[in-house]
């Protein structure tokens, strides 16, 4: 009796689990999984389909079928930047600038980092990653009192935080805005997905223990690569 793709789905997702096919690999081709199973191509796609749901699975623009990294979880009870997050989970954070200069103030950027409009501010946009896999474009604004130490920043550096820790300023407290957004033509390009895809967005301002705001940033993370916990009493809901 011919399997359907719900058994199929569910063979290989313990597959997966199992380590048969290891985190951001290649998955079989349709028509070799089809072939095995002794099932249509169509079967297939839809046990795939329904194992991208769960985040088990992705697709790539250029086809395919990969393993979708296991995201871990982070929590906002204290600081962590994404390279103490990610080792602090045994895996291998790393970066790469791309892109690195000065634009003008916003008048929002203006008013967070206090200085006039239009004037100068360091603009950085960085690919992280985790194990080598492309999972998060960062892109961030730097105060004008800590611009020169960041730019001075070879391109791969691995952390910023510890690299403004090690000249004496540390990041103290952040402020956090999680929304999803759709994946523009660069996001898509870098992080290998389909331009609209969902992507989780996070907002946020970072301030140093005197108070002085230090970076405006937004990182946007492919799906399945982070999972954010809430721990709360009370709550406040901003209207959008």
């Amino acid at each position: 009796m011919t399997a359907g793709y719900t058994v199929i789905a569910a063979e290989l997702r313990r597959r997966i689990e199992a380590g048969e096919f290891a985190d951001g690999s290649r998955i079989a081709s349709e028509a070799s999984l089809a072939a095995e199973y002794a099932v249509t191509r169509s079967l297939i796609r839809r046990a795939m389909a329904q194992l991208a749901r769960q985040s088990l699975v992705r697709s790539s623009p250029r086809g395919g079928w990969f393993v979708q990294a296991r995201h871990q979880s982070q929590g906002f009870e204290r600081m962590q930047s994404f390279a103490e997050w990610a080792q602090a989970g045994g895996r291998v954070p790393g970066g790469l600038v791309t892109s690195r200069e000065y634009r003008p103030a916003s008048a929002r950027q203006a008013q967070m980092l206090g200085v006039g409009l239009a004037e100068p501010l360091l603009c950085l946009t960085r690919v992280r990653t985790l194990d080598g896999q492309r999972v998060m474009i960062e892109r961030s604004t730097w105060a004008p009192w800590v611009a020169p130490l960041i730019e001075a920043l070879p391109i791969d550096a691995v952390s910023t935080t510890a690299a403004l820790a090690a000249a004496g300023i540390k990041v103290a407290l952040g402020n956090h805005r999680i929304e999803a957004v759709a994946a523009s033509k660069q996001d898509a390009d870098v992080l290998g997905v389909r331009r609209s895809s969902a992507l989780l967005q996070v907002g946020r301002v970072t301030t140093s223990g005197d108070g002085r705001v230090i970076e405006l940033g937004e990182d946007r993370y492919r799906a399945g690569a982070i999972a954010f916990d809430v721990f709360a009493g009370g709550s406040t809901r901003t209207a959008v």
